[in-house]
């Protein structure tokens, strides 16, 4: 600012209604470094008794404070002949149209949308000096009564005044409206890098986990070429050893295989059709317990809903969930499996409960994340990928999996998918995404 102008702006003092140490500071000192002279107050009683006092030249008052309110403190301003004549100006968010019809009600000349920036508010402030004048030319009528939201409200403001509220509040609006408009370019921008990286990522994890694959298989290979053809020359001990260099490999290798499952959920496209969401549950049970070599927990099957979703997808969400109970429950006696189903909220919910191991609730959260075990490899054996891979299913499907558990009583899984018939654009958003956690 040039320094005639801040020369010009010595003459016009400014009051601050702010409850807010900060924000009365920071406004303070934006105001004055522009010349004008500056006093502030922590609410509108006390703004109301330093108006008295000091007759500045304006008023910025906050709209929710303590004691008075900036929509009071605006009325007893412009109630007072002695004070009519002031210029106020309301800090607001312009989160509700009552907010205007209430600016309009108590006199008010102008609204400063919250939060702002240094020269949104000192255009402001220069255009409602500029037209302090003209407003004080106009002759008041006797007002006009008008309806808004159900309620009567009666108006006395000026043309002017009314006027230069109502473009204060269009252009709040408009301000709104850019940084809605920024924002969503920002969030476009941001999906986009995102959805990069985890293609990276999973680019990266797939070939690192295949790459992998080949020299496992040479250590599984060797190892028992050994134990074959040199098993006169070992002692108990190498074989031990060479016996754990074998089970080893083979436990990596099946953890690659379901790193690389997980990681081609990732790019495989959903191909959605109706599916028989108890049938389906039927057959895996069914193919699970003949691959078993153990006794077959008892298995109940409730009626089920039917759903939309990637029938091949739903049916891996399945052999998860199932072969996950039917190991937890495998040392219990009279294990039992129970599925079933129902309709809630516009969606299908599903579980999946045995009387198991269980767990404690206070792990719950690590179950769905990769390689994170609740129970030791030589308790259960499995890799730590198999529920993040259900999750990973059932988000893409715009469904949401959870889990409730106690430690030796069981557990219950569930998920959800859309309904028979529920195709609409939210799930093909949904199922775009990827879920960055994995």
């Amino acid at each position: 600012m040039k320094a005639s102008d801040q020369s010009a702006n010595q003459s016009v003092e400014i009051l601050i209604a702010e409850d807010s140490p900060t924000q009365a500071e920071r406004l303070k000192h934006m105001l004055e470094g522009q010349g004008y002279r500056v006093t502030v107050t922590a609410n509108g009683r006390q703004a109301l008794a330093a108006a008295k006092i000091r007759k500045p030249t304006l008023i910025i008052s906050d709209i929710v404070m303590p004691e008075m309110d900036g929509y009071e403190l605006c009325r007893k301003i412009k109630s007072d002949p002695d004070l009519q004549d002031l210029s106020v100006i309301l800090v607001t968010t312009l989160s509700d149209p009552q907010d205007v019809i209430r600016g309009v009600e108590c006199l008010a000349d102008n609204f400063i949308l919250k939060p702002y920036d240094e020269d949104y508010l000192l255009s402001h402030i220069e255009y409602v000096i500029i037209n302090q004048q003209l407003r004080l030319q106009e002759n008041v009528g006797m007002g006009v009564e008008i309806y808004f939201a159900g309620n009567r409200h009666f108006i006395t403001a000026g043309r002017h005044q009314i006027l230069n509220l109502l473009l204060s509040t269009y252009e709040a609006a408009i301000q709104k409206n850019r940084e809605l408009t920024r924002a969503q370019d920002d969030l476009r921008r941001a999906n986009a890098a995102m959805d990069a990286a985890n293609k990276e990522l999973e680019a990266f994890s797939y070939s690192v986990a295949h790459d992998l694959r080949a020299p496992l298989r040479a250590i599984d290979g060797f190892s028992g070429v050994l134990v074959e053809d040199c098993a006169g020359e070992l002692n108990d001990e190498g074989k031990r050893l060479l016996g754990k260099i074998r089970s080893s490999a083979q436990n990596m290798g099946r953890l690659i295989d379901d790193l690389l499952a997980f990681s081609r959920l990732g790019r495989k496209e959903i191909e959605r059709s109706q599916i028989d969401m108890k049938e389906l549950a039927r057959d895996v049970f069914g193919q699970l317990s003949s691959a078993s070599s153990g006794q077959a927990p008892h298995f109940s099957l409730e009626p089920l809903p039917s759903a939309q979703g990637d029938p091949v997808m739903v049916r891996q969400v399945f052999i998860n969930l199932l072969s996950n109970a039917q190991k937890y429950s495998r040392t219990k006696e009279g294990a039992a499996i129970f599925v079933g189903g129902y309709s809630q909220n516009g969606e299908n919910v599903y579980y999946v409960k045995d009387n198991g191991v269980g767990f404690h609730m206070n792990y719950a959260n690590k179950l769905f994340g990769v390689f994170q075990r609740l129970h030791s490899a030589e308790e259960f054996e499995g890799t730590g990928v198999g529920l993040a891979i259900v999750q990973r299913i059932i988000h893409r499907h715009g469904g949401k999996v959870w889990a409730e558990g106690k430690v030796n009583e069981g557990a219950t899984f569930y998920f959800t998918l859309p309904r028979e018939g529920d195709t609409d654009g939210k799930l093909s958003i949904l199922e775009r995404g990827r879920d960055a956690a994995g």
